[in-house]
Protein backbone atom coordinates (compact mmCIF):
# COMPACT_ATOMS: atom_id res chain seq x y z
CA UNK A 1 0.00 0.00 0.00
CA UNK A 2 2.41 2.62 -1.25
CA UNK A 3 -0.02 5.54 -1.45
CA UNK A 4 -1.72 6.28 1.87
CA UNK A 5 -3.45 9.46 0.69
CA UNK A 6 -7.13 9.49 1.55
CA UNK A 7 -6.93 6.22 3.50
CA UNK A 8 -8.21 5.90 7.06
CA UNK A 9 -6.05 4.92 10.03
CA UNK A 10 -7.14 3.99 13.55
CA UNK A 11 -4.57 4.13 16.34
CA UNK A 12 -5.25 2.83 19.84
CA UNK A 13 -3.23 4.33 22.66
CA UNK A 14 -3.32 7.45 20.52
CA UNK A 15 -3.32 10.12 23.22
CA UNK A 16 0.46 10.16 23.63
CA UNK A 17 3.80 8.51 22.98
CA UNK A 18 4.05 6.26 19.94
CA UNK A 19 0.33 6.51 19.21
CA UNK A 20 0.36 10.28 18.98
CA UNK A 21 3.48 10.18 16.79
CA UNK A 22 1.77 7.64 14.52
CA UNK A 23 -1.24 9.92 14.20
CA UNK A 24 0.96 12.84 13.23
CA UNK A 25 2.89 10.74 10.68
CA UNK A 26 -0.29 9.38 9.09
CA UNK A 27 -1.77 12.87 8.79
CA UNK A 28 1.41 13.97 7.02
CA UNK A 29 0.69 11.21 4.48
CA UNK A 30 -2.74 12.70 3.79
CA UNK A 31 -4.67 10.08 5.75
CA UNK A 32 -7.82 10.40 7.81
CA UNK A 33 -6.75 9.64 11.40
CA UNK A 34 -8.78 8.41 14.35
CA UNK A 35 -7.02 8.37 17.71
CA UNK A 36 -8.52 6.10 20.37
CA UNK A 37 -7.53 6.06 24.02
CA UNK A 38 -8.92 5.36 27.49
CA UNK A 39 -7.64 8.72 28.81
CA UNK A 40 -10.36 11.07 27.57
CA UNK A 41 -8.80 14.37 28.65
CA UNK A 42 -5.40 13.58 27.11
CA UNK A 43 -7.15 12.22 24.02
CA UNK A 44 -9.11 15.42 23.53
CA UNK A 45 -5.93 17.48 23.78
CA UNK A 46 -4.06 15.21 21.35
CA UNK A 47 -6.86 15.17 18.79
CA UNK A 48 -7.20 18.95 18.97
CA UNK A 49 -3.43 19.40 18.59
CA UNK A 50 -3.29 17.22 15.48
CA UNK A 51 -6.64 18.11 13.96
CA UNK A 52 -7.57 14.43 14.10
CA UNK A 53 -10.68 12.65 15.35
CA UNK A 54 -10.50 11.37 18.93
CA UNK A 55 -12.80 8.63 20.20
CA UNK A 56 -12.61 7.29 23.74
CA UNK A 57 -12.23 3.52 23.81
CA UNK A 58 -11.04 0.84 26.21
CA UNK A 59 -9.19 -2.00 24.48
CA UNK A 60 -9.94 -4.36 27.38
CA UNK A 61 -13.64 -4.14 26.50
CA UNK A 62 -14.90 -5.94 23.40
CA UNK A 63 -18.03 -3.79 23.42
CA UNK A 64 -16.04 -0.57 23.62
CA UNK A 65 -13.97 -1.62 20.61
CA UNK A 66 -17.08 -2.59 18.66
CA UNK A 67 -18.53 0.86 19.32
CA UNK A 68 -15.27 2.41 18.15
CA UNK A 69 -15.36 0.41 14.92
CA UNK A 70 -19.02 1.25 14.32
CA UNK A 71 -18.33 4.96 14.71
CA UNK A 72 -15.26 4.94 12.46
CA UNK A 73 -16.93 2.96 9.68
CA UNK A 74 -20.02 5.16 9.90
CA UNK A 75 -17.86 8.26 9.56
CA UNK A 76 -15.41 7.14 6.85
CA UNK A 77 -16.91 4.01 5.32
CA UNK A 78 -13.65 2.10 5.48
CA UNK A 79 -10.54 1.47 7.59
CA UNK A 80 -7.24 0.77 5.87
CA UNK A 81 -4.68 0.87 8.71
CA UNK A 82 -5.30 -0.49 12.20
CA UNK A 83 -2.58 0.14 14.77
CA UNK A 84 -3.12 -1.96 17.88
CA UNK A 85 -0.76 0.20 19.90
CA UNK A 86 -2.33 0.57 23.35
CA UNK A 87 -0.17 -1.02 26.02
CA UNK A 88 0.92 -0.89 29.62
CA UNK A 89 4.42 -1.33 30.96
CA UNK A 90 5.97 -3.09 33.92
CA UNK A 91 4.99 -1.15 37.04
CA UNK A 92 6.59 -3.69 39.35
CA UNK A 93 9.72 -5.76 38.88
CA UNK A 94 10.91 -8.87 40.64
CA UNK A 95 10.16 -12.59 41.01
CA UNK A 96 7.10 -13.57 38.99
CA UNK A 97 5.81 -15.73 41.85
CA UNK A 98 5.50 -12.54 43.89
CA UNK A 99 3.66 -10.68 41.11
CA UNK A 100 -0.02 -10.31 41.92
CA UNK A 101 -2.54 -12.15 39.80
CA UNK A 102 -4.15 -8.78 39.08
CA UNK A 103 -0.90 -7.61 37.46
CA UNK A 104 -0.96 -10.59 35.09
CA UNK A 105 -4.64 -10.13 34.33
CA UNK A 106 -4.26 -6.42 33.61
CA UNK A 107 -1.14 -6.85 31.47
CA UNK A 108 -2.68 -9.63 29.39
CA UNK A 109 -6.01 -7.80 29.09
CA UNK A 110 -4.43 -4.67 27.64
CA UNK A 111 -1.38 -5.92 25.76
CA UNK A 112 -2.76 -9.15 24.30
CA UNK A 113 -6.54 -9.43 24.58
CA UNK A 114 -6.76 -5.74 23.68
CA UNK A 115 -5.29 -6.60 20.28
CA UNK A 116 -7.73 -9.48 19.88
CA UNK A 117 -10.61 -7.08 20.57
CA UNK A 118 -9.24 -4.69 17.96
CA UNK A 119 -8.93 -7.45 15.37
CA UNK A 120 -12.41 -8.79 16.03
CA UNK A 121 -13.96 -5.32 15.81
CA UNK A 122 -12.22 -4.15 12.63
CA UNK A 123 -10.80 -7.02 10.57
CA UNK A 124 -14.00 -8.67 9.29
CA UNK A 125 -15.13 -5.41 7.68
CA UNK A 126 -11.62 -4.61 6.40
CA UNK A 127 -11.41 -8.02 4.72
CA UNK A 128 -14.95 -7.82 3.33
CA UNK A 129 -14.17 -4.46 1.72
CA UNK A 130 -11.56 -6.13 -0.47
CA UNK A 131 -9.34 -3.06 -0.32
CA UNK A 132 -5.65 -2.95 0.55
CA UNK A 133 -5.10 -2.64 4.29
CA UNK A 134 -2.56 -3.16 7.04
CA UNK A 135 -2.52 -4.15 10.72
CA UNK A 136 0.33 -3.01 12.96
CA UNK A 137 0.68 -4.64 16.39
CA UNK A 138 3.05 -3.00 18.85
CA UNK A 139 5.43 -5.56 20.31
CA UNK A 140 8.76 -4.98 22.09
CA UNK A 141 12.31 -6.26 22.06
CA UNK A 142 11.63 -7.14 25.71
CA UNK A 143 9.82 -10.40 25.10
CA UNK A 144 9.61 -10.15 21.34
CA UNK A 145 13.35 -10.67 20.88
CA UNK A 146 14.30 -11.97 24.32
CA UNK A 147 12.82 -11.28 27.76
CA UNK A 148 14.21 -9.19 30.55
CA UNK A 149 13.56 -11.68 33.36
CA UNK A 150 12.91 -8.94 35.91
CA UNK A 151 9.82 -7.73 34.00
CA UNK A 152 8.13 -11.06 33.40
CA UNK A 153 4.55 -9.84 32.97
CA UNK A 154 5.43 -7.32 30.30
CA UNK A 155 7.87 -9.65 28.52
CA UNK A 156 5.33 -12.48 28.40
CA UNK A 157 2.66 -10.22 26.90
CA UNK A 158 4.98 -8.85 24.22
CA UNK A 159 6.21 -12.32 23.29
CA UNK A 160 2.54 -13.20 22.84
CA UNK A 161 2.04 -10.18 20.58
CA UNK A 162 4.76 -11.44 18.23
CA UNK A 163 3.28 -14.94 18.05
CA UNK A 164 -0.22 -13.52 17.59
CA UNK A 165 1.08 -11.34 14.75
CA UNK A 166 2.84 -14.26 13.06
CA UNK A 167 -0.36 -16.31 13.19
CA UNK A 168 -2.32 -13.36 11.84
CA UNK A 169 0.15 -12.94 8.97
CA UNK A 170 -0.26 -16.61 8.07
CA UNK A 171 -4.04 -16.34 8.12
CA UNK A 172 -4.14 -13.14 6.04
CA UNK A 173 -1.38 -13.86 3.51
CA UNK A 174 -3.91 -14.58 0.75
CA UNK A 175 -5.84 -11.35 1.38
CA UNK A 176 -5.16 -7.69 0.69
CA UNK A 177 -4.38 -7.08 4.38
CA UNK A 178 -0.73 -6.87 5.43
CA UNK A 179 0.56 -7.39 8.97
CA UNK A 180 3.48 -5.88 10.87
CA UNK A 181 4.97 -6.56 14.28
CA UNK A 182 6.41 -3.28 15.55
CA UNK A 183 9.50 -3.34 17.76
CA UNK A 184 9.92 0.31 18.84
CA UNK A 185 13.54 1.32 19.01
CA UNK A 186 16.37 0.61 18.66
CA UNK A 187 16.64 2.34 22.05
CA UNK A 188 14.27 3.08 24.93
CA UNK A 189 11.38 5.47 24.26
CA UNK A 190 10.04 8.33 26.33
CA UNK A 191 6.36 7.44 26.59
CA UNK A 192 3.81 7.12 29.39
CA UNK A 193 3.96 3.32 29.39
CA UNK A 194 5.98 3.11 32.59
CA UNK A 195 3.45 5.22 34.50
CA UNK A 196 0.39 3.29 33.30
CA UNK A 197 -0.68 2.71 36.92
CA UNK A 198 -2.67 5.95 36.59
CA UNK A 199 -5.09 4.07 34.32
CA UNK A 200 -5.39 0.78 36.22
CA UNK A 201 -9.11 -0.13 36.44
CA UNK A 202 -10.59 -1.07 39.79
CA UNK A 203 -11.29 -4.60 38.58
CA UNK A 204 -7.53 -5.12 38.23
CA UNK A 205 -6.64 -3.48 41.54
CA UNK A 206 -3.90 -5.03 43.65
CA UNK A 207 -5.02 -6.72 46.83
CA UNK A 208 -1.54 -7.39 48.26
CA UNK A 209 0.92 -8.49 49.36
CA UNK A 210 2.54 -8.63 45.91
CA UNK A 211 5.44 -6.61 44.61
CA UNK A 212 4.95 -2.88 45.21
CA UNK A 213 4.45 -0.62 42.21
CA UNK A 214 7.43 1.61 41.50
CA UNK A 215 6.99 5.32 42.06
CA UNK A 216 7.43 7.79 39.19
CA UNK A 217 10.69 8.87 40.84
CA UNK A 218 11.99 5.30 40.93
CA UNK A 219 11.03 4.81 37.30
CA UNK A 220 12.74 8.05 36.27
CA UNK A 221 15.90 7.02 38.12
CA UNK A 222 15.88 3.58 36.49
CA UNK A 223 15.58 5.12 33.02
CA UNK A 224 18.13 7.88 33.54
CA UNK A 225 21.06 5.90 32.14
CA UNK A 226 19.35 4.75 28.93
CA UNK A 227 19.71 6.10 25.41
CA UNK A 228 16.38 7.09 23.86
CA UNK A 229 14.88 6.86 20.39
CA UNK A 230 12.49 9.69 19.40
CA UNK A 231 8.91 8.48 18.93
CA UNK A 232 8.88 10.33 15.60
CA UNK A 233 11.55 7.93 14.32
CA UNK A 234 9.38 4.97 15.28
CA UNK A 235 6.38 6.48 13.46
CA UNK A 236 8.49 6.98 10.33
CA UNK A 237 9.55 3.32 10.51
CA UNK A 238 5.89 2.28 10.67
CA UNK A 239 4.89 4.36 7.64
CA UNK A 240 7.78 2.86 5.68
CA UNK A 241 6.92 -0.65 6.91
CA UNK A 242 3.31 -0.30 5.75
CA UNK A 243 4.33 1.07 2.38
CA UNK A 244 6.81 -1.76 1.86
CA UNK A 245 4.49 -4.40 3.37
CA UNK A 246 7.11 -5.54 5.88
CA UNK A 247 6.19 -7.87 8.73
CA UNK A 248 9.25 -7.16 10.88
CA UNK A 249 9.46 -3.47 11.77
CA UNK A 250 12.60 -4.16 13.73
CA UNK A 251 15.27 -1.44 13.71
CA UNK A 252 18.83 -2.55 13.21
CA UNK A 253 20.96 -2.58 16.33
CA UNK A 254 24.13 -4.40 17.24
CA UNK A 255 22.80 -5.63 20.58
CA UNK A 256 19.47 -6.71 19.09
CA UNK A 257 21.14 -8.67 16.31
CA UNK A 258 23.53 -10.31 18.77
CA UNK A 259 20.64 -11.36 21.01
CA UNK A 260 18.65 -12.78 18.11
CA UNK A 261 21.64 -14.83 16.99
CA UNK A 262 22.42 -15.98 20.52
CA UNK A 263 18.86 -17.04 21.15
CA UNK A 264 18.57 -18.91 17.87
CA UNK A 265 21.91 -20.63 18.45
CA UNK A 266 20.89 -21.57 21.98
CA UNK A 267 17.80 -23.31 20.58
CA UNK A 268 19.74 -25.02 17.78
CA UNK A 269 22.35 -26.24 20.25
CA UNK A 270 19.77 -27.17 22.93
CA UNK A 271 21.84 -24.98 25.23
CA UNK A 272 20.66 -23.03 28.28
CA UNK A 273 19.62 -19.42 27.56
CA UNK A 274 22.78 -17.69 28.71
CA UNK A 275 21.89 -14.64 26.57
CA UNK A 276 19.42 -13.47 29.22
CA UNK A 277 20.45 -10.44 31.24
Amino acid sequence: MRDLTGRTAVVTGGAGGIGLALGRAFLAQGMHVVLADVEEQALGKAASELGAVGIAADVTSAESMRRLADEVFARYGAVHVLCNNAGIGPSAAGPMWEQETADWEWGLSVNVVGIVHGLRAFLPRMIAAGEPGHVVNTASGNGGVAPLPSSAVYAVTKAAVVTLSECLFGQLKDTEIGVSALFPGPHMLRTGIFTAERNRPERFARTGPGLPARSPEEIAAALSSFEFTPVEDVAAQVVEGIQENRFWILPAGEQTHATIRARAQSMLDRRNPDYLR
